[in-house]
């Protein structure tokens, strides 16, 4: 009995039972591959580290002008003014454009806007060229904020009506507040000059 178990006692070193743990084998830090390993982990967590830092700030959210279609076209009717002395020149126009019109204003007043601005396009269609329709149309899409619609129409009566007077500073009022409410702040400056360049003062009577 005493050499077996002398027996068992030699061999159980040898083989381990499977429920327990092997040991890890020890790194050779001699091994080339092993030593490269060593020096490259410290300089990925560097470079982890370095992009954290030196990521750009998130850009500040763009400022919202607060100012509401209907104020815009408060400002543009502002801007137009009228003195007694200022020149003004009101052409004659077929009673169907006139018509077309007051429907339009009509429309406007009651809210409906496509019904004005599909009256102000029937009128245009009659007499394209007239820069207070064009003027009106504009205004129209100022309170739709459609505002390259409203940039464009009051261009084209800049190209087609008169350089003075009331309605020469609303075209460029609609300009100016158009650009404003798409943030081109720099433009709308540019447009805002132009409108003291439409008042040219008729004769006093006294």
């Amino acid at each position: 009995m005493a050499g077996a178990a002398s027996s068992v006692w030699k061999r159980s070193p040898k083989t381990l039972p499977p429920h327990l743990p092997r040991p890890h084998p020890r790194v050779d830090w001699n091994d080339p591959m092993n030593r490269m390993h060593r020096l490259l982990a410290p300089i990925g967590v560097l470079a982890a580290l370095t992009a954290c830092v030196s990521a750009p700030p998130a850009p500040p959210p763009t400022p919202v002008d607060p100012t509401t279609p209907t104020q815009r076209l408060l400002l543009i009717e502002r801007e137009a003014g009228a003195d007694d002395t200022e020149l003004s020149v009101q052409p004659l126009r077929d009673p169907q454009v006139d018509d077309l019109r007051e429907t339009a204003k009509s429309k406007r007043q009651a809210g409906d806007l496509a019904g004005a601005a599909a009256a102000l396009d029937q009128a245009l269609g009659l007499v394209s060229g007239d820069p207070a329709i064009l003027q009106e149309r504009a205004e129209v899409s100022v309170l739709q904020a459609d505002w390259p619609a409203a940039e464009r129409l009051a261009k084209q009566a800049i190209d087609l009506g008169s350089k003075t007077g009331p309605l020469c500073r609303r075209h460029w009022a609609t300009i100016e507040q158009s650009r404003l409410a798409r943030g081109e702040k720099e433009n709308a400056a540019s447009a805002k000059a132009q409108i003291a360049g439409c008042t040219v003062a008729g004769v006093k009577r006294y």
